[in-house]
C-alpha cells in the first residue's frame, strides 16, 4: 500500500498536468468502437438474455493480434445514466455486489479532469489465480452520453510482485447513454451500457475463452441487484463515497467533435 508520501507526490503529478494517463486520443478510439468504425473484425453474437428491467447481448471477436475482444449491450430500465456512471465508478460500493473485487484503493487522482489511478486485486471462480490491475481512467461527457475510459497504465510506486500476477494489457471501456424504455411509451427513461473489454491474463487463449463464456451472465446477473440498492440508498440521501464523488468530474467535448470523427470508413460489423 502507499504511504501518504507517494500519494501526495502522485497526486501532485496528476494536477500539474504531467500524466497523459488517459488522454483525448483514448475517447476517440472508445468512440470509433461504440459506432462501429475501429476497422476491426466482425462481431459475432454470443448471446442474448434478458429480465422484466434489464436486457443483455454480448459479442465477440478474435483480432489476429492480442487477447479475444467483447462487445456488450445492456440496458437498465428506470435509471438514469448519471447514476449508472457513479455506480460502475464507486469502488466503495462495487465491494458490496462484486465478489471478484477482492481488494481496491485509489493511487492518484485529479480533482480538475477527474483522472484517477487505482489499484485493484480481482479474484476468479475456477479458471484463474487472482490477478492485480493498476487502471488508468477518466469519464467524457458529450451531450447526454458519458464515455468512460479504463484500461491498464504502468504504476512504479506500487511494486510487482510474483502473486497476485499482474495484468499488464487491460482494456474495460464503455458508453452510457439514454434510451427508449422497452415499454414502448417513447420515453427516455431506459438507460444502456455499451462495453468494450480485453485483457491479457497470461493464460491459455482457449481457456480464457471458456472461462469467459461459462461466466458471463452468471457475473452479469449480479450487477442489478447491486445497481437497484445503489440507486434506493442515492434516492435517501447517502452521502457520496470518493470515487463516485470524482466520476461527477467530467470532461466536457460538444458532440460535434466527436461527430468530425464519422469521416473514418466503417470496417467494422456485427452479425446479428
Amino acid at each position: 500500500m502507499l504511504t501518504d508520501g507517494l500519494y501526495l507526490s502522485s497526486t501532485s503529478e496528476l494536477n500539474h498536468g504531467q500524466s497523459n494517463v488517459v488522454t483525448e486520443e483514448d475517447l476517440e478510439h472508445l468512440w470509433r468502437l461504440a459506432e462501429m468504425k475501429d476497422g476491426g473484425p466482425t462481431w459475432i453474437k454470443m448471446m442474448d438474455r434478458s429480465t422484466e428491467t434489464m436486457s443483455y447481448q454480448a459479442w465477440g471477436r478474435d483480432p489476429k493480434t492480442g487477447p479475444p475482444q467483447y462487445r456488450t449491450s445492456t440496458v437498465y430500465e428506470d435509471v438514469t445514466p448519471e447514476l449508472v456512471r457513479d455506480f460502475f465508478w464507486d469502488d466503495v460500493f462495487r465491494s458490496k455486489w462484486d465478489d471478484m473485487l477482492a481488494y481496491s484503493t485509489t493511487l492518484e487522482e485529479c480533482p480538475t479532469t477527474g483522472t484517477m489511478v487505482v489499484q485493484w486485486i480481482r479474484k476468479f471462480p475456477f479458471f484463474c489465480s487472482d490477478r492485480e490491475y493498476i487502471i488508468g481512467r477518466r469519464i467524457w461527457k458529450a451531450g447526454t452520453d458519458y464515455y468512460c475510459v479504463t484500461k491498464g497504465v504502468p504504476c512504479n510506486s506500487v511494486p510487482r510482485r510474483d502473486k497476485p500476477r499482474r495484468v499488464d494489457l487491460c482494456y474495460s471501456s464503455w458508453c452510457i447513454r439514454p434510451v427508449e424504455s422497452r415499454r414502448g411509451n417513447g420515453q427516455l427513461t431506459a438507460c444502456e451500457v455499451i462495453l468494450f473489454h480485453h485483457e491479457d491474463m497470461g493464460i491459455p487463449r482457449e481457456i480464457a475463452k471458456l472461462g469467459i463464456r461459462q461466466g458471463m451472465w452468471g457475473a452479469v446477473k449480479k450487477i442489478e441487484p447491486g445497481l437497484r440498492v445503489y440507486q434506493k440508498q442515492r434516492a435517501s440521501g447517502a452521502p457520496l463515497s470518493q470515487p463516485a464523488f470524482m466520476a461527477q468530474i467530467n470532461t466536457k467535448v460538444d458532440p460535434s467533435y466527436l461527430r468530425a470523427l464519422e469521416g473514418v470508413e466503417d470496417l467494422s460489423k456485427t452479425e446479428v
